[in-house]
């Protein structure tokens, strides 16, 4: 465990929360100019997932910080021109290609441990390999096909061979299609003058904790090595030497260390009020949050369903810099159905209701409908329909 330093600073909470919130991108105003493809290389990862309510999360990040972008531009700035691709960071994400050499160790580490106990007939990688150099960018069906005729996991030998591949770097996500990954040779897909495995290990790690420390702003160790899913003991190795000096935070009880540059001005500018994916980058680590916001949260897509609180996909609503409660959405045709509705209070209506109004607009709704018996404080419930309008 790391023994941090002489703090550079001391930090109250409101100073580190407010801290967060702008290196995130939700305090001050949004750089339009730089879009999508701006809040990618910000925050240096955005998460997949297969999770589709109002929209995949890949969609509701960037949207969630710029406000109603297309969701066809969003999925453009992504996926052409050679700007991004998928890997494995925080868990699957589109990553801007700029970070490519920054995983060379966790491409290398790939290659010398065996792989979720699937074996590869002989010859069914370098056969993968020959038919995307021959034929072009492939989803696996269209290279042989996912799976045998088994359960999910039953992965065809194509598909574990690109999968290998990928995981080896040879082969890049380079889209999306219909949910499917779309596989390119990275010699076609990464420019070439970032193809490459040139840092070692070390550097590479160094490169991602300075990352991970500006796109937190601030954070403590497991914070910052759990962005990139890195052990605390990388961390430790590398904090030194990445920039990220040490401070302390009111409250945390914990050592913390900052972005330099996100100490040296005052965060300041306007608050967004949005609704946020459980998967975004603000929000994904519970400890993280609770110890921020003093609000405890937890993803119940995966919980059965007579056991959930806040329901399947609820999503906390960000206003003020504070997160004031959650709202479990539903789209049926062109209305938003918030099917259940937690409210911290009176005060969080009329953010709520904002909320809600602007992504249904944003996902091509007319309407906004609630469940008033499913609204925790049913008394605020006839306010909140009066402010939806």
């Amino acid at each position: 465990m790391t023994t941090a330093p002489r703090p550079a600073a001391e930090l109250s909470a409101d100073e580190a929360r407010r801290i967060a919130l702008r290196a995130q991108g939700f305090l001050g105003a949004p750089d339009r100019r730089a879009g999508v493809r701006g809040v990618l290389r910000s925050l240096g990862q955005v998460q997949l997932d297969t999770i589709s309510v109002l929209a995949r999360s890949h969609e509701l990040i960037p949207y969630a910080r710029l406000g109603a972008v297309g969701r066809t531009t969003v999925e453009e700035a992504y996926w052409t021109g050679t700007h991004a691709f998928e890997y494995w960071s925080h868990a699957a994400c589109v990553l801007p290609v700029e970070e490519w050499p920054l995983f060379a160790f966790r491409r290398r580490a790939y290659r010398d441990r065996p792989h979720w106990g699937h074996e590869l007939s002989p010859g069914a990688y370098d056969k993968v390999i020959a038919q995307l150099r021959d034929e072009g960018p492939r989803t696996a069906t269209e290279l042989g096909g996912a799976k045998n005729k088994g359960e999910w996991w039953d992965w065809s030998d194509s598909k574990i061979a690109v999968e290998r591949a990928l995981m080896h770097g040879e082969v890049v996500v380079v889209e999306r299609r219909g949910w499917k990954r779309v596989y390119d040779l990275a010699e076609r897909a990464i420019p070439e003058a970032l193809r490459h495995d040139d840092l070692d290990d070390a550097e590479c790690v160094r490169r991602l904790v300075r990352q991970a420390g500006e796109a937190l702003g601030v954070g403590t160790r497991a914070d910052i090595a759990d962005y990139h899913r890195l052990k605390g003991e990388q961390f430790d190795a590398a904090v030194e030497a990445s920039g990220l000096v040490p401070v302390t935070v009111a409250g945390w009880g914990k050592p913390a260390w900052a972005d330099p540059a996100a100490l040296a001005t005052e965060p300041r500018g306007r608050h967004r009020t949005t609704l946020l994916s459980p998967f975004d980058s603000l929000i994904w680590e519970r400890a993280r949050t609770e110890r921020i916001f003093g609000f405890t949260h937890r993803l119940e897509a995966y919980v059965p369903k007579q056991k959930r609180v806040h329901g399947y996909f609820a999503m906390p609503v960000l206003a003020g810099g504070r997160l004031v409660g959650r709202v479990d959405p539903a789209r049926e045709g062109r209305t938003l159905v918030a099917r259940q509705i937690t409210l911290d209070g009176p005060k969080a209506v009329p953010a709520v209701a904002r909320a809600l109004r602007e992504a249904a607009e944003w996902v091509g709704c007319d309407t906004v409908t609630i469940l008033p018996d499913r609204v925790n404080l049913p008394a605020l419930a006839p306010e909140l329909v009066r402010e939806l309008g």
